[in-house]
């Protein structure tokens, strides 16, 4: 009889995460099991053998699948258990796929048909230079690919994965959002047979079956996807690459709360094969961390990789100067002039705005009430499609008030501006333009994934949209690009809000300027002389990681001090502050001088869902103080949160 330590997927222990269980058969470390726990039969993974226990074991029910789970994926495992203080079964829950124990049928991944005129790739000498020292490492080792927006970053990774599948060996590339898997789709499908995408809008049996196609298959592969295409079973890795690394969705909200980015770091180096973060705004804290660290793996790309292209002419346009908009409250002349102009000779614009939504404020001019989400206490957005108010923390939905429900005064006003009102605005001006817009309301079937081909051929004539459109995307029939207020991230009480403004605007700039074709840029702003928008007009990132590394530093942001994020969630609001309160006093007493506390105070959303929201912010020039104090939360109503990527 053999005894293994095997971990199942179900809680069964506060803390600990492994039970012992015996086996008539000899079985690999990462063999997918169902032992019994309680009176279920539930899926585990074997993670070592052992001696024969004191104790009575149970004898493991069956082995799910013959093929054992990489071995350096079982070490990502017992890594992000322990760096993110996180229940062992948690992080299997976001490593493995559902379904573990249901019998699929064999289905092959077919990655969209999707037409992109083909490129042949010819490299200039900085791509050369980086192919090159990405390709002869023959270590662990974290290359951050800078180069600006249009050059050609995405030509490196394919020379660089070439290489890798010529040695037989697979790659993974990272998205940050599902709508870029398109075109890299499309651009990759040139260059190679198999490629493989995962996400999370396929059904529990697509994904599972994409899972078990990769751990059985002994073909190398390329696998693209967001975050969680990180964990794909691949045994012969030979390259991981992380585009648009510095966006924040790399970074898991729920439990584990895991970073992609230090995640494929410790991967990359089980299978000491090189990592490849790519961006054209990198991190203020990872690019810092780079140069001070290791700079000659800080790869340059300053030049757009088409030596014809032409910079695009920027306009920046006050919007104090009500005098400039004499046509549209939201749409100054110069933007509805360069519109009119682009879409008569048949090219495409976009315009981004980083809210949705009709109206951000609903409110009566006579007494000053506002409409209130009943369970968040946050100002409802008008949403003018869908004839509501909706709260965009929790969903909840109220009529629009035709009168004040406080004074009977019927003159109810809606101020502010989303991507909804934009999109009506440009209806009644431009009635016969194509216009599309793209944002966390549009539905499933016009999501920018599902029409990037019309985005690609410049069926759409306007493209109107939130972050989603501003990244990533190559539009080559796009002539314009407004922006309908730069600055509207800036009021946000958070140390990243200027490098969030800033990455958000240097990106949709870039957008245009990738050919020889003339293009504009207007931007329209209240704060035009605000760093975060003058070098992001201008793209200038070492001007503005110089000036936003000055404050960090004298702040005691990150990169000099390391967070974590403490938040409290009761019912009565009463309890909440005493309960946070009550665990500051606790936490002081343990950290003593090693850590600064900070507060408790009301959350940046006080009230979500019914429920009072405190936090407390603790600051540590070593994470493992801030690690060791993560032991001593309270499991119940309470959240920690290591490394946040904002501290709203």
């Amino acid at each position: 009889m053999h005894y293994y330590l095997t971990s199942p997927l179900q809680i069964t222990h506060q803390t600990q995460g492994t039970l012992t269980y015996c086996s008539e058969v000899t079985l690999e470390i990462g063999t997918l099991v169902a032992v019994p726990v309680g009176k279920r039969i539930v899926p585990g993974v074997v993670l070592s053998q052992t001696e024969k226990p004191q104790f009575d074991t149970k004898l493991i029910d069956k082995i799910i699948d013959q093929t054992p789970l990489p071995i350096e994926l079982v070490k990502l495992h017992g890594w992000m258990s322990e760096y993110y203080a996180t229940h062992p079964v948690t992080v299997w829950q976001t490593l493995l796929p559902t379904g573990l124990m249901k019998k699929r049928r064999t289905k092959a991944n077919v990655a969209p048909e999707i037409s992109r005129k083909r490129t042949n790739i010819v490299l200039n000498d900085d791509q050369k230079s980086a192919v090159k020292k990405i390709v002869s490492s023959d270590v662990s080792q974290t290359f951050l690919l800078h180069g600006v927006t249009g050059s050609g970053k995405t030509a490196v990774y394919v020379e660089a994965i070439k290489s890798k599948m010529q040695d037989g060996r697979s790659s993974i590339v990272l998205v940050p959002e599902i709508a870029l898997t398109s075109q890299l789709i499309a651009e990759f499908s040139h260059h190679f047979d198999d490629v493989i995408v995962t996400h999370s809008t396929m059904t529990e049996s697509e994904r599972h079956t994409t899972w078990l196609n990769i751990l059985r298959s002994e073909k190398p592969c390329v696998v693209i996807g967001p975050r969680s295409a990180l964990f794909m079973p691949i045994r012969k890795l030979g390259l991981i690459v992380i585009d648009e690394c510095h966006e924040p969705s790399y970074k898991q909200e729920s439990s584990p709360r895991y970073s992609a980015l230090r995640a494929a770091k410790m991967l990359a180096s089980y299978h000491n094969i090189p990592l490849v973060l790519g961006s054209a705004t990198p991190s203020v804290t990872d690019y810092h961390l780079a140069k001070t660290i290791s700079p000659d793996t800080v790869l340059r790309l300053p030049k757009v990789a088409s030596a014809s292209a032409s910079k695009p002419i920027i306009t920046s346009i006050d919007m104090t100067q009500r005098g400039s908009f004499t046509k549209n409250t939201y749409l100054s002349d110069t933007l509805i002039a360069k519109l009119s102009e682009n879409i008569e000779a048949g090219h495409q614009s976009l315009l981004f705005h980083n809210r949705r939504g009709s109206a951000s404020l609903t409110l009566c001019n006579n007494c000053g009430w506002s409409a209130l989400c009943d369970r968040c206490h946050i100002p409802l957005a008008l949403h003018e499609d869908a004839h509501h108010l909706r709260c965009h923390v929790c969903n909840y939905t109220a009529r629009i008030p035709t009168s004040c429900p406080e004074c009977s005064h019927a003159d109810i006003l809606h101020k502010g501006i989303g991507t909804k009102r934009i999109e009506t605005e440009l209806r009644k001006l431009f009635p016969s333009a194509v216009i599309a817009r793209f944002d966390g309301d549009t539905v499933t079937g016009e999501s920018v994934e599902k029409r990037y081909q019309d985005l690609y051929d410049g069926n759409i004539q306007i493209i109107i949209g939130t972050q989603v459109i501003a990244k990533g995307l190559d539009l080559p029939h796009l002539r314009l690009v407004g922006v309908a207020q730069a600055d509207s991230g800036l009021s946000l009480p958070d140390f990243q809000s200027p490098e969030r403004v800033f990455q958000l605007l240097a990106q949709v700039v870039g957008r245009v300027g990738r050919n020889q074709h003339a293009t504009t840029v207007v931007v329209q702003s209240y704060q035009p002389s605000h760093p975060s928008i003058r070098y992001g007009l201008s793209q200038d990132f070492d001007s503005f990681f110089e000036h936003a590394i000055e404050e960090r530093k004298r702040l005691h942001f990150p990169p000099f001090t390391h967070l974590m994020k403490l938040t409290c969630s009761y019912r009565s609001e009463k309890t909440a502050i005493h309960a946070s309160r009550k665990l500051a006093e606790e936490l002081r007493k343990l950290a003593g001088t090693t850590v600064q506390i900070f507060g408790p105070a009301p959350a940046f959303y006080e009230r979500q869902r019914d429920t009072y929201r405190w936090q407390i912010i603790l600051k540590s020039p070593k994470r493992s103080h801030l690690s060791d104090l993560s032991r001593h939360i309270p499991r119940s109503h309470w959240q920690h949160e290591l490394d946040p990527t904002n501290l709203l």
